[in-house]
């Protein structure tokens, strides 16, 4: 009885701290949650903080509980969610990508010479030689295969130049609202018509023993051909505070900030400037190894729009159906690839599938390019949620990451989109899978143990400066499926601290009868 009245009363404390819709046989078991969030609510940290918070019973369609649900924020990487679940209904889960090599020009079979140019046609794939999906019997660079694929062709000389056909997506490789400081660095990798090697290099470095010391680049993989770069890094404290600068298709990359004291080998992470470019110089380098004579540099057709006309290589047609396919790669099926998107949070590859989205889906908006852009297909997963019943008034998209300021949503539009990915049971099973899971896997690997909601919830997180969010599936005491967002924005304390808190929120979610 006096369990009944606790209960009880720290239900009705709640409703009267905050809004709140409740079904009555609920209120018990929802109890520590709303003390959860009063709690939240008065916290010292989170004074000048906008934050909030939506939780759904799925099958009934009604709000378990609330606050500030209206309210639009910055989502971080739980932006993620809206892309890839479109995609998977979009595209469908078993969708591939092709990357195809062909040549134009007239082939003497006899002399083995090629008059013409060989050609990479990308698709977007964003995970063409990609470290996410390489194995350890892959010990043949995918170049050097397809290097022995050209030679089989009976090419023993190319007249023209190994030359990357990126036109799949327009040449506006990152979105306008990425900021500086993002885009030289891995997770600011812009998504190009042909991707390679995750867009991304790596700076190895040497430390110092104290504080101030110059800290030495050893060695850079893959080498970049053309790319300088100019390293201001010192030896630090015992984070990881150095940064690459530098813009798509800038040769120049400037690394700033400090590294721990005494490493050897430590890695930092850049966006490649431009990498249809380097995927035609590896294929290019692979071919000179193994005999093969070319006669111009490798180059791309978007650098060969931008040469002078004197300049310019003897391409002989930019249009593909003119040239002849040698060989075709395919990728893994679309439900792999999203589960590293959302495993990994993988940025790159969430916005090669939105310009993706924009290729294969170009009816939606009376797109007849069939170009992937970010704006068409941007306007496309906006266009589908609607047409699932989603209202978005007040929902801003500025890329398919995550990585922009300028996106924008509230938890009940979020834990909506949820619940209607829901109503496909093939597209909701591959989804659910892709979440990171409460202490087993990515971001969640770490938190919820010992709790009810380890194993249990299914959930996207999201993290920049100032900007933390969860958002997925809980499974209640009773075995309902709800869906929950949550974000913060403009916190006081430390992200680790607000993560703690927020931990706390999904522990009592799980709780929920």
């Amino acid at each position: 009885m006096n369990t009944i009245r606790i209960c009880l009363f720290i239900s009705l404390l709640a409703v009267f701290s905050f809004p709140f819709q409740k079904n009555g046989d609920h209120a018990c078991a929802q109890a520590n949650l709303l003390a959860k969030i009063t709690s939240l609510k008065s916290d010292t940290d989170i004074t000048h903080a906008s934050w909030s918070i939506c939780v759904l019973d799925v099958k009934r369609d009604s709000v378990i509980a609330e606050y500030n649900s209206h309210l639009s924020l910055i989502p971080a990487s739980t932006h993620k969610i809206l892309t890839t679940a479109a995609a998977l209904s979009l595209l469908g889960w078993d969708f591939k990508y092709e990357t195809r090599l062909e040549y134009d020009g007239k082939l003497d079979s006899i002399a083995g010479i090629l008059h013409g140019n060989i050609y990479i046609k990308g698709s977007g794939d964003p995970t063409l030689n990609s470290e996410t999906f390489k194995k350890k019997s892959d010990t043949v660079p995918l170049t050097d295969q397809w290097a022995k694929i050209i030679l089989a062709k009976g090419i023993k000389k190319i007249k023209g130049a190994v030359v990357a056909d990126a036109g799949a997506f327009d040449d506006e490789t990152i979105p306008s609202t990425w900021v500086w400081g993002d885009m030289g660095n891995y997770y600011g990798a812009g998504a190009c018509g042909l991707n390679f090697s995750d867009n991304k290099f790596s700076l190895y470095y040497k430390s110092g023993s104290k504080k101030g010391d110059t800290a030495f680049i050893t060695k850079i993989s893959p080498p970049i051909p053309g790319m300088k770069v100019a390293s201001y890094v010192r030896t630090g404290g015992y984070l990881d505070n150095a940064f690459i600068y530098g813009a798509p298709y800038d040769e120049l990359r400037s690394v700033k900030g400090s590294i721990p004291a005494n490493k050897i080998n430590y890695e930092v992470e850049g966006s490649i400037p431009d990498p249809p470019l380097f995927c035609a110089q590896s294929l290019d380098s692979s071919l000179r190894k193994i005999g093969i004579i070319i006669g111009e540099q490798a180059t791309s057709i978007r650098s060969q729009s931008e040469r002078a006309p004197s300049e310019k290589l003897e391409v002989r047609t930019q249009k593909s159906e003119a040239r002849q396919t040698i060989y075709i790669h395919y990728s893994h099926t679309l439900d792999k690839i999203i589960y590293q998107t959302n495993i990994q949070s993988n940025n790159l590859f969430a916005e090669s599938i939105l310009k993706t989205i924009a290729c294969v889906s170009p009816s939606l908006r009376g797109n007849k390019t069939n170009l992937g852009s970010e704006q068409t297909g941007i306007d496309i997963v906006q266009h589908y949620w609607r047409s699932k019943g989603v209202g978005l008034k007040g929902s801003y998209m500025a890329d398919g990451c995550g990585l922009s300021r300028f996106n924008a949503i509230n938890t009940k539009q979020l834990s909506e989109i949820l619940r209607t990915v829901t109503l496909d049971s093939v597209v909701f099973n591959t989804f659910y899978n892709s979440l990171p899971v409460a202490g087993k896997s990515g971001s969640l690997g770490k938190l919820c143990k010992g709790t009810l909601a380890e194993n249990n919830i299914h959930a996207k997180s999201g993290y920049m400066t100032r900007v933390r969010s969860y958002a997925g599936y809980a499974t209640s005491k009773s075995g309902k499926l709800l869906s929950f967002a949550i974000i913060i924005n403009n916190y006081d304390c430390s992200p680790a601290q607000m993560k703690d808190k927020l931990e706390e929120l999904m522990i009592a979610i799980a709780e929920i009868e």
